[in-house]
């Protein structure tokens, strides 16, 4: 499990740990039945409060990529490959959703949206 940490990003922290966890789970790079750290381990190697890594386990276990087995921890979800697949467009469609709100706040167009993602994209 591998997190970096932005203090200077506008996302709040325990968001940045669940997107990075989710990214790496979705990737196969955590398989299905890994052993997360627990919280206060989590929190010290972060150096971030044991709340957010809690909120962000909590955030995992609720999208259904992790859960918690009393006494033991918190492990990742066994996902078949549709189900992650499933998973993972579930996510882009959430993010995508509330960006695309954000674009249209700005009066933006679909062309000049799309103009700019490719722009960023390639």
């Amino acid at each position: 499990m591998n997190i970096m940490i932005s203090n200077t990003s506008e996302k709040p922290i325990y968001q940045q740990i669940f997107e990075q966890i989710s990214a790496q789970i979705l990737k196969g790079e955590l398989e299905g039945g890994y052993s997360l750290p627990p919280i206060r381990q989590a929190a010290v190697e972060l150096q971030v409060s044991i709340i957010t890594v809690k909120k962000a386990w909590e955030e995992l276990e609720r999208s259904g990529l992790i859960y918690t087995v009393t006494g033991k921890g918190c492990f990742i979800t066994e996902l078949s490959p549709e189900r992650m697949t499933e998973k993972r467009s579930e996510m882009i469609l959430k993010q995508m959703t509330v960006d695309i709100e954000y674009y249209q706040s700005f009066g933006l167009t679909l062309e000049e949206v799309i103009a700019l993602l490719k722009s960023i994209y390639e």
